[in-house]
């Protein structure tokens, strides 16, 4: 049993009112706290373009409703596994990542989240006002913006949820991992009254899917398969939640 080493620790919010976040390694795994109780995110050393927690596998059912996405916009950079994850294994999709607190940008290299390139920005900015001010559309939105104190308020008002459908595309894909199911209402509504929602065995997140209109009640799945660009063995780690994501589509639309 490998002994836990804290690498640095949290602190009082500083003056620009952003709390620094902890890093923790345990048993071969980095974890990026705000608390002792709840982990951010968890990257598994040996394995670092592997997603370690269910509720990010959940939120990569996206690929069931858009499996060759061109441009994917992120909300919240956290330790940096979806990013890993989609920029590894979807070779031919553009990441636009959005993190406004500088600490957790700060912590890029031991967390091995990679450089910016042709593929790849990271930008230090406030997510409400990315997806207010931007005109550039995306495939996918993934949405998992929490800080220290929970969900922001500015990441779950009605408006905010207008402003992400305005950045999506007709049968594009709005993915958000929410601890409060009162907030998928909201989405509903920005989303044309059908949402998905798909819970962890645990139930202590909920991933919110929505497309456009009908779109999202409207689609064909047939049976499970793996989606291009992914290999037999990452398929294999995938494979379990994609199946929890398919069925409750089928328990809500079919």
């Amino acid at each position: 049993m490998t002994t836990s080493q804290p690498l640095s620790f949290i602190g009082a919010a500083d003056d620009d009112s952003h709390v620094r976040p902890f890093v923790y390694d345990a048993d071969g795994k980095r974890a990026l706290r705000f608390s002792i109780c709840t982990i951010q995110s968890r990257l598994d050393l040996a394995r670092p373009d592997r997603l370690d927690l269910q509720y990010t596998r959940l939120m990569m059912g996206f690929l069931l409703l858009q499996p060759r996405p061109a441009r994917i916009a992120m909300i919240g950079l956290g330790g940096g596994s979806l990013l890993r994850f989609c920029r590894h294994h979807l070779p031919a999709t553009r990441l636009c990542v959005v993190e406004n607190n500088p600490h957790v940008l700060a912590l890029r290299e031991q967390f091995m989240v990679p450089p910016d390139d042709e593929r790849l920005r990271i930008v230090q900015a406030d997510g409400a006002r990315f997806v207010r001010d931007g005109a550039d559309t995306f495939d996918v939105l993934l949405l998992d913006g929490y800080d220290a104190f929970g969900l922001p308020r500015a990441l779950s008002t009605q408006s905010f949820f207008d402003h992400c459908a305005r950045r999506l595309c007709a049968n594009r894909v709005l993915v958000m991992n929410l601890r409060e199911a009162r907030i998928l209402e909201r989405i509903r509504r920005s989303f044309g009254g059908v949402v998905l929602p798909v819970y962890d065995g645990e139930r202590s997140n909920c991933i919110a899917f929505a497309c456009h209109g009908l779109a999202l009640r409207t689609l064909r799945l047939g049976p499970l398969q793996r989606p291009p660009g992914l290999d037999a063995e990452v398929w294999s780690s995938l494979q379990g939640d994609m199946a929890r994501v398919l069925g409750a589509w089928r328990e809500e639309f079919a």
